[in-house]
């Protein structure tokens, strides 16, 4: 799994530290974001918390498509797993503002970049997906009109397919650093407040997505598919990146409470879970994404995944089998990400031989592992070739340069 189109591992350059970071050029002392040199280090913490998290959004969407409907258990598991989307979004503020507050550049320069890595996947893979639904459908098929009309729609509204919404919302992110740099800047001093406010208004938007949903209707469903859906996660992503150092610090020296408060999360969202199974959703419905429990329980998983990425870094042995694992695995990521829902779709298309041949709920684990090892292999086919940056946000391991 891969490095994000983010990535934490910029060069010392201009400096532009963050609030509690010591300034680039620092020596002699060692901190949880710079060397003892002064330079910035790789956040190795981070690659296993993208690892982590991916690994769990293919558990999201392996288990939604394989699940029966009345499996409570793994209805149970899909909740625990949704805080999948709400980590990421806290975690590509962190890194952006992390980045940008190491090397700033001007727009013109931060935007074509970031959308480059981010926007040419976005358009390939909406293609992709389209494209392939359009060939297998009978009653579009050869109607050229219609693959153009979806195609275009899928773009603007993030629907080509069921994961590219994270995308388009990253994209929307990019757009917004400038304001949320602003934010960061202006309001030191008092970021506690911010995100106790970012939080409310959090748990009043998934209130009013999940308990009162004529609040919404005017979104159309599409309420995945914008920023002002994860505003506590963008903002609270953001001020601890303007913290790094203290917030590092912070994850390794509590990671017993860390821990305990992990612990406290799965049963408060397992028991909200419950609770709403038990007033009349249904066990889908009852561990939707976009509720108040995934608020509280998505930054838990954030500062523990942190954590355990923190417990790692500490240990790193750098060119040691584990270490070559971790790195390849936080490389290759994104592409898994982009590709993962086509092979779902592959190994389940029509009357799949993997269906009847495994039965539920063994068909999860089973179909889990295949979509891991393809997902995997197709991502590093793509690598070799030219047409990794569209298919893979990354550039391609042919050039001599890259592999360098």
């Amino acid at each position: 799994m891969t490095q994000s189109p983010i990535s934490t591992r910029d060069p010392a350059g201009p400096a532009g530290p963050a609030a509690g970071t010591p300034a680039a050029g620092t020596v002699g002392v060692q901190t949880p974001t710079r060397t003892a040199s002064g330079r910035p280090r790789h956040l190795y913490e981070v690659d296993v918390l993208r690892i982590l998290t991916f690994a769990c959004v293919l558990g999201v969407h392996t288990t939604s498509h394989t699940m029966a409907s009345d499996d409570v258990g793994l209805a149970g598991l899909l909740a625990l797993l949704h805080f999948t989307r709400l980590v990421f979004f806290t975690l590509t503020a962190f890194v952006l503002v992390y980045s940008y507050a190491i090397r700033p550049k001007p727009m013109s320069v931060f935007w074509p970049k970031r959308f480059l890595l981010v926007g040419v996947p976005y358009l390939a893979w909406s293609f992709v997906y389209v494209a392939s639904a359009w060939l297998l459908d009978s009653g579009q098929r050869g109607d050229v009109p219609a693959l153009v009309t979806t195609f275009a729609t899928g773009v603007v509204t993030g629907t080509a397919k069921y994961h590219l919404y994270f995308l388009l919302v990253t994209m929307q992110v990019y757009l917004l650093l400038p304001a949320i740099m602003w934010l960061v800047r202006k309001t030191r001093g008092h970021h506690v407040s911010v995100l106790v406010v970012s939080l409310v208004v959090q748990l009043g938007v998934f209130a009013c997505y999940k308990y009162f949903p004529s609040t919404d209707a005017w979104l159309h469903g599409t309420q995945k598919q914008f920023f002002f859906s994860y505003v506590f996660f963008i903002v609270s992503g953001a001020i601890a990146a303007d913290h790094a150092d203290r917030f590092l610090g912070f994850v390794r020296t509590h990671r017993r409470g860390i821990g305990w408060a992990f612990l406290g999360g799965v049963l408060l969202t397992l028991g909200v879970f419950v609770l709403q199974m038990a007033t009349g959703d249904s066990p889908y419905a009852a561990g939707t994404p976009l509720q108040p429990v995934e608020a509280v329980w998505s930054t838990i998983v954030f500062v523990g995944f942190l954590a355990v990425g923190a417990a790692w870094a500490d240990r790193r042995v750098a060119g040691s089998p584990l270490a070559r694992v971790v790195d390849y695995a936080s490389d290759r990521s994104f592409g898994i990400f982009l590709s993962h829902p086509l092979v779902i779709w592959l190994l389940l298309y029509g009357s799949s031989p993997l269906e009847a041949l495994v039965p539920k709920p063994w068909l999860t684990l089973v179909t889990y592992l295949l979509v891991v090892v393809l997902s995997v292999a197709i991502t590093e086919a793509f690598r070799w070739t030219p047409l990794s940056v569209p298919l893979t946000g990354r550039p391609s391991l042919a050039s001599r340069k890259v592999r360098a």
